[in-house]
């Protein structure tokens, strides 16, 4: 332990989004604004998808191995 009193959150300057991002290098900026398109794109592609019903919840099991639903195998 040290004996310097912990910074609080509501001791902290309250700083906006905005001038946040301008305050970062234009490589910076352009990879926010990449990444923000990224997730925009990757929603819009989830919100087109069908909904699958009786489906699992979450990521795709064949890609991530999570081959058990309630403790019961399943298959596809």
């Amino acid at each position: 332990m040290s004996d310097s009193p912990e910074a609080h959150p509501e001791d902290m300057p309250q700083v906006d989004e905005a001038s946040r991002r301008a305050a970062l290098p234009a490589a910076a900026q352009r990879a926010l604004a990449e990444a923000e398109e990224r997730r925009r794109q990757a929603a819009a592609e989830a919100a087109a998808r069908p909904r699958e019903y009786g489906g699992r919840e979450g990521p795709d099991p064949s890609r991530y191995g999570d081959w058990e639903k309630k403790g019961i195998a399943i298959d596809f």
